[in-house]
């Protein structure tokens, strides 16, 4: 079978590998398509050496359908549509005891610090995999995943309906968190740069603001008849990003990080003083998280015929992260693991 791994100095190959059968407890699926995201980049530039084990194939965000079941894994039948949760947590550590497996202090995130889905055939601890409605498409499917992301971000703010919400930040994840902020009877502004992605986010029928051209303050103040907003979500993972997000929130409002920043960034102290600030961190997702996301994207509220602009086949999946770094008219990038060619 082909695999796409990532080999260190910003190389990706796609190399023929042994499929690795299903041993007790565990499920072999067939990789219908893996989502490539910010987080595969990160590893791509070399941000996450310490983590991956190189050459490593990577990948997390998937849909495919049960190729074989090991010894002992019941409820997953042959052919059945899958997607995965890629966390496995310790169960031991401070975190798990209290409840918050997601953020296990040994977590194991599967894709990055273990093996993961850009390859034909994978193989998993069934208790990650988690079914597909049959009627989802599994274009759709491999969505699950950034739109648990996206659930469970904004959950973590504690949106309420009719509240007002800032995104910055219009790749994947930050229209994806404006999109559930949506579904949540929240209302919502996106903040981006490029043009591009504002105009995919105005498609999904988002409002948008160019940070070059409007002046945000005045927008804002306009837009929430000078409180200023609720929540700000900070998901481009700039220095900038996060002033910004600082300067448009309300009194009590609420920062949520989802960006990752990868240095120490300076922030306003004092205004989170003078305001009764908040900023809450949040990190991957929970099981209902996924359950919601499936549901979103079954019930059509994530536009994921929009979101996924390119589809390449496994064997170009170099080609694939050279087009998502190189911006332009890409938002969410696909690679067809069954097409090889």
């Amino acid at each position: 079978m082909r695999s796409a791994l990532y080999t260190g100095d910003s190389t990706i190959v796609v190399e023929e590998r042994p499929p690795v059968p299903p041993t007790a407890g565990e499920v072999q699926i067939d990789v219908a398509y893996t989502g490539i995201c910010g987080t595969d980049l990160h590893i791509l530039h070399g941000a996450m050496d310490h983590r991956v084990r190189v050459p490593q194939t990577i990948g997390h965000e998937m849909s495919g359908r049960v190729a074989d079941v090991g010894p002992g894994v019941a409820g997953l039948a042959v052919g059945t549509p899958v997607t995965v949760m890629p966390l496995r947590w310790c169960g031991t550590c401070p975190a798990c005891l209290a409840g918050q497996h997601h953020i296990c202090h040994r977590l194991d995130f599967i894709g990055i610090d273990s093996v993961g889905a850009m390859q034909q055939r994978w193989t998993v601890p069934a208790d990650v995999v988690i079914p597909l409605p049959a009627d989802l498409p599994l274009t759709h499917g491999a969505l699950v995943e950034p739109t648990a992301v996206a659930v469970h971000d904004v959950r973590r703010s504690g949106l309420g309906a009719g509240e007002k919400a800032v995104v910055i930040g219009g790749g994947p994840i930050g229209v994806l968190i404006a999109l559930v902020a949506r579904s949540f009877d929240a209302d919502v502004v996106l903040v981006e740069v490029d043009a591009q992605r504002r105009a995919i986010a105005q498609k999904l029928g988002i409002r948008t603001l160019d940070p070059v051209a409007d002046d945000l303050a005045a927008d804002v103040e306009t837009w929430t008849g000078g409180a200023g907003a609720a929540v700000a979500f900070e998901v481009s993972g700039s220095a900038a990003g996060i002033t910004t997000a600082v300067e448009l929130l309300a009194v009590r409002g609420r920062l949520v990080v989802v960006g990752i920043h990868n240095q120490r960034r300076e922030i306003d102290v004092f205004r989170f003083f003078w305001r009764e600030l908040t900023m809450v961190g949040a990190r991957v997702y929970q099981r209902d998280d996924y359950a919601t996301a499936i549901d979103l994207l079954r019930a059509g509220k994530v536009g994921a015929q929009t979101l996924i602009t390119h589809v390449e086949p496994l064997a170009n999946a170099a080609a694939a992260f050279d087009l998502l770094r190189g911006g332009g008219n890409v938002m969410k990038v696909l690679i067809d693991c069954q097409e090889t060619s």
